[in-house]
């Protein structure tokens, strides 16, 4: 009796509810969305350099300075991202006169600004939108390309004004079209300071110092000041710009290709071409081999504002490595010529790609000129138990007469040195570096032996 009395009651409950039970919903936690707020970078940078001199030039001259980069990139909102970053530095007054007073013999100038300035700048600034295979960066940028790049050797680099597209849609292929227009010169230019004769060779044109210390200038000035080279009653060598193409392979198993084409409209045509191939040793599996050629050709354009441009120039390589040791042995030469400007191969906006470069000597490309070069490092992560690596190097320059830096007179030049680095495994991105190079007739008779410390902590 009391059973179907509980189920009576039971129903007529639920027939009042309307014959529903709600069932208990399980209490789910949400999780707030991480939010991005973009992200800082940058690089902290000191450098220390000692140079002493011998021969016909005797002096001792010492620079101390510290600065480097920091930046913001925004968040990515539909493949669009913007970029700021901020440049300086500083230079330390380790002399009776102030570094900042132009004293070239006390002070090494590769350090600061223009007359040895502490200075800041925005250095880049560019927004960069990314869709599908395709890349588009418009603005102030560091660009890393075979003749127009950062040449970043001392504290702070090269930095351009420029649009780069990129594209991969083709399998195995990188294509880059490209249109620069201004440069700031970085601060290893202070040792060329409009002196082209040796600059051209070397990065750097005959306006180089208006390009200094975070000044935009046309890269057209840059490249060659106010002169008249080409004898048409003008000094304004402002111009269009470079406009640069470049397409890079990869789809044979080891091998590299690229290819590179700069329009420096009214000043000159560049072509640079590469190629590089790494295999097994089939003497020795053990041992990796590789090998890699490279050319420059370059040729006066539209109203030729640098005069006559003829060159060309090659270079090969060939290298091996096994385990912890790699060396390789370049040779390169390059053809006479007589331009109007140097001869030779002319790069004044920092492109560097040579085979046979020393350290702080650059004169592989000067007309008439053979080259070769050995070097060899050694990693000792293991001998040590911590991340460092030493090289050592030494390049020979056999310079004929019709050279820009000494017209008149041939000579053989030769740089030997070493690099030794160790990346802090317990601060990440803390790198310490010493190197040091001794030149044997940069100029005929000019000799030096020179010291850097290098302190790099990237974030």
């Amino acid at each position: 009796m009391r059973k179907h009395l509980a189920l009576s009651v039971i129903a007529s409950t639920l027939l009042m509810a309307g014959g529903d039970i709600a069932p208990v919903e399980p209490v789910v936690a949400v999780e707030t969305a991480e939010v991005d707020y973009g992200e800082v970078f940058g690089q902290f940078r000191t450098y220390y350099i000692d140079r002493t001199y011998a021969g016909i030039v005797n002096n001792n001259r010492n620079s101390l300075a510290t600065g480097g980069y920091i930046g913001y990139k925004s968040p990515d909102f539909n493949g669009l991202t913007a970029v700021v970053a901020a440049y300086g530095v500083y230079g330390f007054n380790i002399h009776e006169v102030d570094s900042d007073s132009g004293d070239t013999a006390s002070y090494d100038p590769a350090l600061m600004g223009r007359d040895g300035d502490n200075y800041v700048f925005i250095g880049q600034a560019y927004l960069n939108y990314q869709f599908e295979n395709t890349n588009i960066k418009v603005g102030r940028q560091r660009l890393d390309t075979p003749l127009a790049g950062a040449d970043d050797a001392r504290m702070l680099p090269n930095l351009f004004e420029a649009a780069v597209l990129t594209n991969t849609d083709i399998e195995d292929t990188t294509l880059t079209l490209a249109h620069i227009t201004r440069e700031t010169t970085g601060t290893f230019s202070n040792i060329y300071d409009d002196g082209y004769g040796l600059g051209f060779a070397s990065g750097y044109g005959a306006g180089t110092t208006l390009a200094q210390s975070g000044d935009f200038v046309n890269v057209g000035t840059v490249a060659l000041g106010y002169n008249d080279f080409n004898n048409d009653g003008s000094t304004d060598n402002s111009t269009d710009g470079i406009t640069a193409v470049a397409a890079t392979y990869t789809g044979f198993d080891g091998l590299t290709l690229q290819a590179w084409d700069y329009y420096a409209h009214d000043i000159l045509n560049a072509v640079y071409l590469q190629a590089d191939y790494g295999w097994k040793c089939l003497l020795n599996e053990n041992v990796k081999m590789n090998a890699s050629a490279q050319y420059i050709g370059q040729s006066d354009v539209g109203g030729s504002l640098a005069g006559k441009v003829d060159s060309d120039y090659w270079g090969v390589k060939l290298g091996a490595s096994s385990g912890a040791f790699s060396a390789y042995v370049a040779y390169s030469q390059t053809g006479e010529s007589d331009g109007t400007t140097s001869g030779g191969i002319i790069t004044p906006w920092g492109g560097m790609p040579a085979f046979t470069q020393g350290m702080v000597t650059r004169h592989q490309f000067f007309s008439d000129t053979d080259a070769w070069k050995v070097a060899g490092t050694y990693t000792l992560n293991e001998l040590l138990g911590a991340d460092v690596k030493a090289s050592v190097f030494y390049t020979e320059f056999d310079i004929g007469a019709t050279n820009s830096y000494d017209y008149g007179t041939a000579w053989t030049a030769s740089e030997s040195g070493w690099d030794i680095q160790y990346d802090v495994a317990s601060v990440e991105g803390l790198n310490l570096r010493a190197r040091a190079n001794y030149p044997k007739d940069f100029k005929n008779g000019l000799d030096w032996d020179e010291y850097r410390l290098i302190v790099n902590y990237n974030f």
